[in-house]
């Protein structure tokens, strides 16, 4: 390596004589950009195929969303829940109350009276009812309102079992009356 440094130094004046022409070196540089090919861009959105193949997966996206939204039975009848956890507990309830009404008002032993009365009572229930869900779409996930929600439909599921037992127990009574001798 110092044998090489000590050539050139030695012989500075040889590489000095050669001058490089600027001009010629950028003409060259220049020329070459020049001769690059350039590049046809065809913007997709003005093909027709692309055009024809964008309407047809556009069309086909809104069917099928058209096509679950309509068809979805869950989504449909949870409107006007808050959440999942509510809509269960309210069919589960609503189914237990349900046959247990239909006992009562199928009950031969009932007066008719006592069943409007019970049942006007029972209608106070499904309002408050009505104002805790309401209460419920405000204030989403609330513990408290859900767990009064559930105490509800327990206080009707009592009311009717209990109806339905004074019923029961006053007909044994009248059933051992009729067998005294």
């Amino acid at each position: 390596m110092d044998n090489f440094e000590k050539y050139i130094k030695e012989n500075q004046q040889a590489f000095d004589v050669h001058k490089v022409d600027k001009d010629k070196l950028w003409g060259n540089i220049t020329e070459q950009l020049d001769n690059e090919e350039k590049v046809k861009v065809i913007p997709l959105w003005k093909s027709s195929k692309f055009r024809v193949a964008a309407s047809i997966v556009l069309l086909v996206g809104l069917s099928l969303t058209l096509l679950l939204t309509v068809n979805n039975p869950v989504s449909d009848s949870m409107e006007g829940y808050s959440n999942e956890e509510l809509f269960e507990i309210d069919l589960h309830y609503k189914n237990l109350v349900f046959q247990q009404v239909q006992l009562v008002k199928d009950h031969p032993g009932l007066a008719d009276a006592d069943k409007v009365e019970f049942l006007s009572f029972m209608d106070e229930l499904d309002e408050e009812y009505e104002q805790l869900k309401l209460e419920m779409r405000n204030n989403l996930d609330n513990e408290l309102i859900l767990e009064a929600i559930v105490n509800n439909y327990k206080k009707r599921i009592e009311l009717i079992e209990n109806l339905l037992h004074q019923i029961n127990a006053s007909k044994k009574e009248m059933d051992y009356e009729g067998y005294v001798l």
